[in-house]
């Protein structure tokens, strides 16, 4: 093939809708855990033949990243037979991606007549089912593009969900497009509601269940979401019974059950029903962090009961602390970016005096949590508490506490970096009443509120007792912005 020819076939296969022409960035993601849960999806067959169809189309993708263009090949074959099984005479809109991705396959392992091949089939397919309008994508391809940025990294979110609502348009009571809506609303939305009914993630989840309504993931998940309403919590229950009676040994819908136990019911009911799930998912980092934070919650209880002096109770105690720490190891080597399991078991090895080991998990921890820009907050102030009591490096301490606060003064994390500066300054007071770190102190507190005036008296008795050009920055841009 000629250059010129080669440049137009790759001009046309940049205007295909695939995974290819996504810009699914392998970087974005991390690879081995994207493969291990798009490989199990696969070997229970979750979703059936479309939804396995759907599945190999991600997983040919990733493969090809990893360098096994062989094994992509015979993913994407798999796809387009699922495909025409399970939607017969209707398959060709549904094979737009599939076709998609292998055409650009077969032009990366230098088959071009095959490629030709499959760029034939959707210019075919493109001439007998025109979108409306012209410029538009068809709600087929929209839905599977959704589901593979959701799949393929949590950066991916707002795209996705602008994909599933433009499916959605074009097909309202479709139910694979209006669970995916629903599941990326449940992980985007972060503020706090008072009623269920200002909850998007509820609403979606509600709707979602009346287009399928034996989907009883979708059930667990609505039933975490209500449960935090103490009017709903009735239904809940109610969800995650039935939940539970229609799926017993879905993975997928008993991690979420076994989490509904642990924060609402029975601890040991959720252990029995998570290591269920860890027997057909082994590789689910996440039922490994339910299992660790259940057996965080048991040992927590033990402790303060008044027996916990015992010889047996202390046994129990450190028994369960091995558990805790055993299945937050084993989330965070399966799950290499688990910010949340990483931070908790950093702070756990901290608790046990193994402060190299802390050290260490605190700063991939904070690599990754900078990198994704996730779960900084909340890891900065943990990190604080570990120099402050762990290090006892309070200097250092009080630089995390801030970057904490920075981010968020109302948050949870922010609240409680407030407490802890606020402390620490009223200490230093107390015995040096014209101590400038503690005035300083006071005075970045109240710049984060937003409390300009307090702020700068606070500033000024710090460069009464202590010359910075820190504090005097920060005098000089808060008389500025009045």
């Amino acid at each position: 093939m000629s250059m010129a020819q080669a440049a137009l076939l790759e001009t046309e296969l940049q205007q295909l809708e695939c995974h290819f022409t996504w810009e699914l960035k392998k970087e974005d993601t991390n690879i081995t855990d994207l493969l291990n849960r798009l490989e199990q999806h696969d070997e229970l067959y979750l979703g059936g033949k479309a939804g396995v169809a759907q599945t190999n189309n991600s997983l040919a993708f990733v493969k090809y990243l990893l360098g096994f263009p062989t094994e992509a090949l015979s993913c994407l074959q798999k796809s387009e037979e699922l495909t025409k099984e399970y939607h017969e005479n209707d398959c060709d809109k549904w094979l737009i991606v599939t076709y998609g991705n292998l055409a650009w396959l077969q032009y990366h392992m230098r088959s071009y007549d095959e490629c030709e091949s499959y760029l034939e089939k959707l210019r075919d397919i493109a001439e007998r089912f025109a979108a409306e309008p012209a410029s538009a994508l068809h709600h087929q391809v929209l839905g599977e593009k959704a589901w593979a940025m959701f799949k393929f990294s949590r950066e991916n979110c707002e795209r996705a969900k602008e994909c599933f609502r433009k499916a959605l348009e074009l097909e309202p009571r479709d139910p694979q497009w209006n669970a995916g809506y629903a599941f990326v609303l449940h992980r985007t939305e972060s503020r706090s509601c008072s009623r269920p009914d200002d909850s998007p993630a509820v609403k979606q989840l509600f709707k979602a269940i009346d287009t399928d309504p034996d989907n009883n993931e979708l059930k667990a998940l609505l039933a975490l979401r209500l449960a935090k309403f103490e009017s709903e919590y009735d239904e809940a229950e109610n969800l995650v019974e039935k939940a539970l009676e229609g799926s017993p040994n879905d993975p997928r819908v008993i991690r979420y059950v076994g989490k509904f136990f642990r924060v609402y019911g029975s601890v040991d009911r959720s252990i029995a029903l998570l290591k269920r799930a860890l027997e057909r998912s082994p590789n689910s980092g996440f039922i490994h962090h339910q299992l660790a934070l259940c057996y965080k919650k048991k040992k927590i209880s033990l402790q303060k009961k008044e027996s916990q002096d015992s010889p047996s109770a202390d046994a129990e105690i450190q028994r369960l602390r091995r558990q805790y720490i055993y299945h937050l190891e084993k989330a965070t080597t399966l799950k290499t970016d688990f910010i949340i399991a990483m931070t908790q078991l950093a702070v756990q090895y901290g608790e046990d005096d193994q402060l190299d080991r802390a050290e260490h998990q605190f700063q991939e921890a904070l690599m990754k949590a900078k990198e994704k820009n996730e779960f900084l907050q909340q890891l900065y102030f943990y990190y604080g508490e570990f120099q402050q009591y762990r290090k006892r490096f309070l200097p250092l301490a009080i630089n995390y506490y801030k970057e904490c606060l920075k981010i968020d003064h109302d948050s949870m994390d922010g609240t409680k970096s407030v407490k802890k500066l606020t402390k620490i300054a009223d200490r230093y007071l107390a015995k040096n009443p014209q101590d400038g770190r503690a005035w300083g102190i006071l005075g970045f507190i109240q710049k984060e509120k937003g409390e300009k005036i307090r702020a700068i008296e606070c500033y000024e008795k710090a460069l009464q007792f202590e010359s910075s050009d820190e504090y005097l920055s920060a005098l000089c841009e808060l008389r500025l912005s009045l």
